[in-house]
């Protein structure tokens, strides 16, 4: 009876070997160069190019907004029919992320990767300008469609209402709740970020799954939640001091360390930990003895 010291299955062929190997999941390693080049790509974009990518995902954003206030608006008033409504959320994300736009939760993972890999005060410099600059884009893009949505005669009476009251909902949380909801919300946004590489058939249900669970959640995020709470200063129900002490501040910080400081950290530290030549696996071995002499 033919039998394996290694464990491996007996008689299979080059080919068959092959597709194993194919069919295997990306090792961490992988996917943690995979982010981090695309972060260091993203570092070297312009001021000019990441000014306009960021204001354009801020409004796009408003889509999350939008599309909450009018289901809210549409469904009957009960419990159950928020957690449908709910899927208003996933809307301004799917369409940010899909447009390859640049929102600021994403890079509080893919920029930083690059600076844990090399930190020197070049890259930390290149770091700060692009935070700067795609947060203000998007907080921007996002209180400029709040302004629009409640100022012009786009919607019905009963759909505005329902915009103030994802903005109140919001702000029922003080200070330290958006800072630990923040933090939360940052984590998930950078595992969101994690997953797609090696599942990118599934993009779509990546997003729409992570973003879902934010709002179930009631999760603080600094871009949708700008526009959210944004609408209820226009609408003179909030002062901007309470937009900025109250909400932005806790949840950006929130955001950053949920993203940067708990997951980025975290990850590069398992990838430092493995750090060492890859395995050789049957394939490579097949293909060492299929070079001819």
């Amino acid at each position: 009876m033919d039998t394996q010291k290694d464990g491996k299955t007996p008689n299979l062929s080059a080919q068959e070997k092959h597709e194993v190997d194919k069919n295997q999941p990306p090792r961490a390693a992988v996917l943690h160069e995979i982010i981090r080049s695309q972060g260091d790509q993203e570092l070297e974009r312009s001021v000019a190019a990441l000014w306009w990518s960021a204001l354009a995902a801020g409004l796009t954003m408003g889509l999350s907004l939008m599309a909450m206030g009018l289901l809210n608006s549409r469904l009957p008033d009960a419990e159950g029919f928020k957690v449908i409504a709910s899927f208003g959320y996933c809307a301004g994300f799917l369409a940010v992320i899909l447009a390859r736009q640049q929102l600021f939760t994403e890079n509080t993972l893919t920029a930083v990767l690059p600076v844990m890999t090399k930190p020197t005060l070049n890259n930390f410099g290149r770091l700060m300008r692009l935070w700067s600059v795609v947060l203000v884009g998007n907080l921007c893009g996002t209180i400029l469609v709040a302004y629009v949505m409640l100022h012009l005669p786009i919607f019905d009476t009963k759909t505005d209402l329902a915009f103030l009251e994802i903005g109140r909902k919001v702000m029922e949380n003080d200070s330290g709740k958006m800072f630990a909801k923040g933090i939360i919300s940052g984590w998930m946004i950078a595992t969101m970020v994690w997953m797609i590489p090696s599942m990118e058939s599934a993009k779509m249900w990546i997003i729409v799954l992570i973003t879902y669970l934010m709002a179930l959640g009631d999760f603080t995020h600094i871009v949708v939640g700008s526009a959210e709470v944004s609408y209820l200063v226009f609408a003179g129900e909030l002062s901007w001091k309470d937009f900025w002490m109250v909400f932005a501040g806790p949840t950006l910080a929130g955001n950053i360390i949920g993203g940067s400081f708990i997951f980025a950290l975290i990850s590069h530290a398992q990838i430092r930990s493995e750090s060492g030549p890859p395995k050789s696996g049957g394939h490579e071995k097949d293909q060492a003895e299929s070079r001819p002499d």
